[in-house]
């Protein structure tokens, strides 16, 4: 369980350990937490010892008297402010006039705790800060994520564009200068390199897109009935010529119709997903077999695949972002290592499960399982 640090600073022996007695058992805790949050309470006595300690280690709230033998708990203040310690300041005291609040709030504490406070007063004060922090820190984190995102997107970019890129304009620059000829069919070969290049590159951009729509959630979903066996089969068409080039044959075991409500431009992507990386890492002259199946509303969808197969250390990894597995096999295959990220985020938000059994050479089967 995670713990903030609490120093409460009051010359008073029974403050201090009423407020140690109070925090100590208590826990904060909501919905969107992983787990309760505590508190460990540290004690000083002057505002001398406040600040050795403050200079020291590290406290997340500080519960500060004014009136204190020595420095007055608003100099401890000014000195956490002027020193920029992130800490959160409330102050306890029963001395507390409009002239202290303006100037302890310009010295940066956020509440006021007037004695004598009952144990609820004081839990109600630490506990909204608590918050304040949990929220603060989750906020930091998501923009720590932004920042790792956009950087990774860059990078992909930069890696994945630049040598199609280049590679189309080589052979742009050898058609322009006729270096093969007058003949037309001697560049045919070239200029087929070059579409494949370029068909890479779109559908890099379309998983980039895919992905940046389903990170930020604001695509708005239109749940209907969808009758997933016909979604399979409209993508399987889509890759049909995919599948033609390799020689592979594509089996659908199901004609019933399987009803879900779902978007979908959600399953969609999911089978076009699954049903590519089976063609794409697949042997030539190899199948492809789909089966959708509906028992007691638990939905089943299989596709197996008889390709070159994924090791058991590359399966930990598979579905996480921007993952390419890199071996002698997949060297000339290209992707964005987006495709099964995309595919487990959008089947989480159906509450849908995915797992992946492979062995090296021996082919793949993913299997998806859906709850109506």
């Amino acid at each position: 369980m995670e713990k903030l640090n609490i120093l409460v600073v009051d010359d008073e022996p029974g403050i201090r350990a009423g407020v140690k007695r109070i925090l100590e058992k208590f826990e904060v805790d909501y919905p969107f937490m992983d787990e309760p949050i505590g508190f460990n309470v540290v004690e000083a006595e002057t505002g001398e010892i406040a600040i050795d300690f403050l200079k020291n280690e590290k406290f997340d709230i500080v519960l500060l008297d004014n009136k204190l033998p020595g420095i007055q708990g608003i100099n401890v203040l000014e000195f956490i402010n002027q020193n920029a310690i992130d800490s959160k300041v409330v102050m306890i005291t029963s001395y507390a006039s409009l002239e202290l609040a303006v100037k302890a709030t310009k010295d940066g504490a956020i509440d006021f705790v007037p004695k004598p406070f009952t144990p609820q007063e004081l839990r109600s004060s630490v506990e909204n800060i608590t918050k304040q922090l949990f929220l603060k820190k989750m906020t930091t984190k998501l923009n720590q994520a932004g920042k790792q995102i956009r950087f990774q997107f860059l990078s992909l970019l930069s890696h994945e564009l630049k040598a199609p890129v280049n590679a189309v304009e080589a052979y742009l620059k050898m058609i322009k200068e006729k270096k093969m000829g007058v003949n037309i069919n001697d560049y045919i070969p070239i200029i087929d390199r070059s579409l494949d290049r370029l068909n890479a590159m779109k559908n890099m951009i379309l998983d980039l897109l895919d992905f940046t729509k389903v990170e930020s959630g604001q695509t708005a979903k239109n749940i209907q009935d969808v009758d997933l066996v016909e979604s399979l089969k409209l993508c399987i068409a889509t890759v049909k010529p995919l599948a033609i080039q390799k020689e592979i044959k594509i089996s659908l075991c199901s004609e019933n119709p399987v009803i879900y409500k779902i978007d979908q431009t959600d399953i969609e992507i999911v089978f076009n997903n699954l049903l590519s990386n089976a063609i794409k890492y697949n042997k030539d002259g190899g199948s492809v077999d789909c089966c959708i199946k509906e028992e007691d509303k638990i939905i089943t969808v299989v596709i197996k695949d008889t390709g070159i197969g994924i090791s058991k250390e590359d399966q930990k990894k598979l579905f996480n972002d921007f993952v390419r597995i890199k071996n002698e096999f997949t060297q000339n295959i290209s992707g964005s290592g987006l495709g099964l990220s995309i595919v487990k985020k959008i089947l989480l938000n159906y509450n849908a499960e995915i797992k992946l059994e492979s062995e090296i050479n021996l082919g793949t089967k993913v299997i998806i399982t859906l709850q109506k």
